[in-house]
């Protein structure tokens, strides 16, 4: 399967700004790309690229006054295949966890573990151990929290997410990947390309989606709380502790997004 896959977006500032973005997709999906992925920007402003201590490409620029409009529009293969599903995943004794895995056990920024852990022990304390336990939490942050655009706020954390019970999928990322950390599970927040494919086209503007991974089994595998089914054509962009590693944009002072257009389409077979 064939997916043409891009965005559009659009930034103003009154003075120049230095922007670092998490907009390229990631390494481990270079393999798949059939045509480049460059990052445009116009005007045309000198740009360079590094990876992050989570192996994620960041571009960094300076945008200049009157502002930016970051685009690209590429192609990437896909197996066409639904997320795995490994019911006998185990879950891994905190003390043979590999020494890169302990920092997705952590509290972090959005991912409050101190303020929820006596709430994940009564909630899931009595379910079976390793993936039964994931998808637990999965079904209940799916039922817990109400999705809507009106609800987004780039401030809110795991804890308000499960207080207010309304959010968008970052949202149901943070709790989800909060809860799996109270209960002993590696959890790492991710975000990239997920679009109707598969499923009834959905009424909404298109959008970077949000996810999560668990460590199980010695192995790192996809779970997804707001839409709680396997899907297809999943595009990693950046995964880290939480949004604040992934973040799509951060810019070093004050600007407005005035613009934003993600596509995601399956390529018609010739």
């Amino acid at each position: 399967m064939l997916i043409r896959t891009g965005y559009d977006i659009h930034f103003t500032a009154d003075r120049p700004t230095p922007m670092m973005a998490a907009l390229s997709v990631h390494p481990s999906r270079h393999r798949d790309l059939k045509t480049p992925h460059r990052i445009q920007c116009s005007p045309d402003v000198p740009t360079y690229d590094y990876v992050d201590a989570f192996g994620n490409v960041c571009t960094r620029l300076t945008m200049p006054a009157g502002g930016v409009t970051l685009s690209a529009d590429f192609i990437v293969e896909d197996s066409g295949l639904p997320d795995p599903v490994v019911p006998d995943a185990a879950q891994t004794p905190v003390a043979d966890l590999p020494d890169e895995v302990l920092t997705f056990l952590l509290g972090s920024r959005y991912c409050e573990t101190d303020r929820l852990s006596n709430t994940a022990w009564s909630l899931f304390g009595d379910t079976p151990t390793g993936w039964a336990r994931v998808q637990a939490i999965v079904d209940f942050v799916h039922g817990h929290i109400r999705f809507g655009y009106e609800h987004a706020r780039a401030t809110k954390t795991a804890w308000e997410a499960f207080q207010e019970r309304q959010g968008v999928c970052r949202d149901f990322a943070h709790l989800a990947v909060t809860l799996c950390r109270c209960m002993n599970i590696p959890a790492r927040y991710c975000t990239g390309y997920l679009g109707d494919i598969g499923i009834p086209p959905v009424d909404a503007p298109m959008d970077f989606s949000a996810w999560f991974d668990v460590y199980l089994s010695g192995e790192w595998h996809t779970f997804d709380a707001r839409h709680n089914r396997p899907r297809i054509g999943r595009i990693l962009m950046a995964r880290g502790r939480d949004a604040t590693d992934t973040a799509l944009t951060t810019a070093f002072g004050p600007t407005v997004l005035s613009r934003f257009d993600v596509h995601t389409d399956v390529v018609p077979e010739a």
